[in-house]
């Protein structure tokens, strides 16, 4: 027998374990359980990640006019913002229709004063605008005479961005855990699948097969089965992942400022790669051990 290569011996290894296709297919199944999980916490932090870098900046402000400001410095100054670099949109509210807008969200705000809803101007920035440019924009903004205030949200930002900063925290903490829970897991059922095949493994050394040549082709069959695994969580969860979009609000996206997005492409092929990685690396410290006894 040829131990250099692949022999009679390995062929019969690999013919042994395509026969026992109910164990490969559980055992690809339970691998792929795992990594749902693990795929499904790495996808919260993708999302709450991109939620914080949204709301990291406001990118916009509500300029606040005077009472006695005029229609024709009104128009004058939303014509100077439309045509200032960095600005997506410009909306004059009177206000009358900052009143109706205030009252139909709440009917027990309609007591209030007229001078309660003053006319402002809302200005939307583009990503192009960073925090600094916003702040010399307000700046300017509050000095001219028929501006009252300017409101550019950054305190609430600030927290949110916090807020949303702890949530990736707490999601990467649980992406970690989860990770250790899929290690234990591709361990645990790569030694299960193992030692049903002892007696191959002995067979294989009693016939003269090296170390080495016995292990071949079990670290590539669970470096197969580790990324079959990744792949078919990765497939399972795209799917309730697009259910779930289909699903999702568009207003409520919109309010938000971003879409739900899927696991970018090189943390899939990261996640492939991994299932291989560890498939391999516990098949062959389970031989190892399982050929020292």
């Amino acid at each position: 027998m040829t131990t250099g290569g692949l022999g009679p011996a390995t062929f019969g290894t690999w013919r042994a374990g395509r026969s026992d296709w109910r164990l490969q297919v559980l055992t690809v199944f339970s691998l792929s359980v795992a990594f749902v999980c693990l795929a499904a916490s790495l996808l919260v932090v993708t999302n709450v990640e991109a939620l914080r870098d949204r709301w990291s900046r406001a990118g916009r402000a509500t300029v606040y006019l005077k009472d006695v400001t005029k229609e024709a410095d009104v128009g004058a100054l939303t014509q100077a913002l439309e045509q200032t670099e960095g600005v997506a949109r410009v909306r004059h509210v009177s206000s009358d229709e900052a009143r109706r807008e205030v009252v139909a969200a709440d009917e027990a705000l309609a007591s209030l004063p007229a001078r309660a809803f003053p006319a402002s101007i809302e200005v939307a920035f583009d990503d192009s605008v960073t925090d600094e440019q916003l702040k010399t924009i307000a700046l300017k903004l509050r000095a001219l005479p028929s501006v009252e205030s300017v409101e550019t949200y950054e305190r609430w930002t600030e927290r949110l961005s916090s807020v949303l900063g702890g949530g990736v925290t707490a999601a990467a903490c649980l992406a970690i855990i989860v990770l250790a829970a899929v290690i234990s897991v591709v361990a645990s059922t790569m030694r299960l699948l193992l030692q049903r095949r002892k007696i191959e493994v002995e067979v294989l050394r009693l016939v003269g097969a090296t170390d080495h040549f016995v292990r071949r082709p079990f670290v590539m069959e669970g470096a197969t089965q580790g990324a079959l695994g990744a792949t078919l969580a990765l497939a399972m969860l795209g799917v309730m992942f697009l259910l779930v979009r289909q699903r999702f609000d568009t207003h409520l996206a919109n309010l938000l400022g971003v879409m739900p997005s899927f696991l970018p492409w090189p943390m899939a092929l990261g996640m492939v790669a991994l299932g291989g990685a560890l498939g391999a690396a516990t098949a062959f410290f389970s031989l190892r051990r399982l050929t020292s006894v």
